[in-house]
């Protein structure tokens, strides 16, 4: 029997991101979020407006999507109801947050470096994707009750590293479903993927290749980060600190 309900959120299954960012003085904010989905290349995501997060994307125009895996499950867990954002805001301190600076240390993460964008890449996730920033958007913000409070981020992916575990067999651009466990966020719990495929899929006998947009070739021509380019933009950052 359906009944109606009224439940303070609607999270029935997403995969875990940690989101890896730029800070105004050139360190590395890190932060695991759940409300994503993806168009092609093209990622949305949906964040608080005061966390450090979207302030760095907005800056830099640029983050890494670490995708976590049922085994990042613990550093996923320390890195909860931290955040980078110094004074913590009002609404996070009342759901208990606390500021931390490195927050990569207190996850137990690995930075690794990027291609094409001075965020870095987190080594222990099996599935890294270096993007830019393309367009932000309120949410919300037709309620003056919560305007201001929420942004939608849509980005396109530059890079995609996966561990050569995850492939499909002979073929390299293929991930297999088989072999991808994802870490699930459902009702603020932690979940995985369990069993196997519960049936054919009639969408799968769509060849893959198909689907393929022109952002895949785009990215080709982002060109590489060069050491020096690295140098200036954290400099570029310490200054636009300096000057606020």
């Amino acid at each position: 029997m359906l009944v109606k309900s009224e439940p303070a959120i609607l999270y029935f299954g997403t995969s875990v991101v940690l989101i890896s960012t730029v800070n105004e003085d050139g360190s590395y904010n890190v932060a695991p979020m759940s409300s994503a989905f993806w168009l092609g290349w093209r990622c949305i995501l949906g964040l608080a407006a005061v966390s450090q997060t979207p302030i760095n994307m907005a800056r830099t125009n640029e983050c890494v999507l670490n995708l976590a895996s049922v085994d990042n499950v613990e550093a996923v867990n320390r890195l909860a109801k931290t955040t980078g954002t110094n004074p913590v805001p009002e609404v996070k301190v009342r759901r208990g947050y606390h500021f931390v600076r490195d927050k990569f240390e207190v996850g137990g993460l690995t930075p690794l470096r990027s291609e094409t964008v001075s965020a870095p890449r987190v080594q222990e996730c099996p599935v890294q994707m270096e993007a830019r920033v393309e367009a932000i958007h309120g949410l919300a913000d037709d309620d003056p009750k919560q305007r201001g409070q929420r942004q939608v981020v849509e980005v396109r992916i530059l890079r995609v590293h996966v561990d050569d575990s995850l492939l499909l067999n002979g073929e390299p651009n293929r991930i297999d479903p088989n072999r991808w466990r994802p870490l699930i966020m459902s009702f603020q719990q932690f979940y995985g993927l369990e069993g196997s495929q519960v049936h054919d899929s009639r969408l799968a006998e769509i060849p893959e290749h198909v689907y393929r947009g022109p952002d895949v070739d785009r990215a080709r021509d982002e060109p590489k980060r060069s050491g020096d380019q690295e140098v200036v933009r954290t400099r570029q950052a310490i200054n636009e600190s300096a000057g606020n």
